[in-house]
């Protein structure tokens, strides 16, 4: 599904240093370092309870290091107030939607360009939008609550883009969707990309799409940064294939898999 897009740059949009999270006494992330170039789509991979949501957390500014720094666009963001760092041209979608139930469509994705004063700029991103998710445009007058799961993940996605970010950061778009589905809103979150040229830090458990919708991943377990590479490299890997993309060589006899280590070469 991917390529790298011609207008990747080598300047990092996002970087992460050593950064280290947490809730009360338990260690969420650990000297986690990483970066997200401008135009690129970025994953982070990892099962359930790795960390993944508490980076976006942490970037976003919901959650307060307790060690390392996040700079944005080459300003220090490190524990900056969630509302400044919007403002800056950041959008998280969180994990579940998280949409305004009783507000109508329409009215959520004005709720996304609350930091703009373009009205004309804001009124042709309403309409690229629609073209992106056309029921959402049937839906306009809807009470949000009264979408579909997956047309609500379109309405969080969509929002997020009325805000005109740099960056987006997307957690777990596929969580509770079909396949179907997941296949349609990961098109659409590369054509936004390719489109747009909208950077995306993209977390996500489906590893198979999330390795073909992207240009460089990094790999979490345990709240550490295991393995990155391009996405094209981290599909050949060994571990990558058996632990994430369920695939195993022909004629080897299986080893059962919580017995198996992991080797991250």
């Amino acid at each position: 599904m991917s390529a790298t897009p011609p207008s990747v740059s080598d300047t990092p949009v996002l970087k992460l240093s050593n950064v280290e999270s947490a809730y009360g006494p338990i260690r969420a992330i650990r000297g986690v370092s990483l970066q997200v170039r401008r135009g690129e789509i970025a994953t982070v991979l990892g099962s359930n309870g790795a960390g993944k949501t508490t980076i976006l957390k942490t970037i976003s500014g919901i959650i307060d290091p307790r060690k390392g720094s996040v700079e944005f666009k080459g300003d220090n963001i490190t524990a900056r107030d969630p509302a400044h760092i919007v403002q800056q041209g950041l959008s998280h979608v969180p994990e579940g939607r998280e949409v305004f139930p009783l507000l109508s469509v329409r009215d959520n994705l004005v709720m996304g360009a609350y930091t703009r004063r373009d009205r004309d700029g804001v009124a042709r991103d309403m309409e690229a939008v629609y073209r992106y998710f056309p029921i959402l445009a049937e839906r306009s007058a809807q009470d949000a609550g009264l979408l579909s799961g997956g047309q609500q993940q379109m309405l969080a996605i969509s929002r997020a883009i009325m805000a005109a970010p740099d960056l987006i950061l997307l957690d777990e778009p596929s969580l509770g969707l079909s396949p179907k589905l997941t296949r349609e809103i990961f098109e659409i979150v590369v054509r936004i990309n390719r489109e747009r040229g909208t950077t995306i830090l993209l977390v996500e458990q489906n590893a198979n799409m999330a390795l073909n919708a992207s240009d460089y991943g990094y790999v979490l377990e345990n709240g550490r940064i295991v393995m990155e590479d391009t996405c094209a490299r981290l599909r050949e890997k060994d571990d990558i294939k058996e632990f994430y993309l369920g695939l195993k060589e022909a004629g080897v006899r299986g080893e059962r898999r919580w017995k198996k280590k992991k080797n991250w070469r």
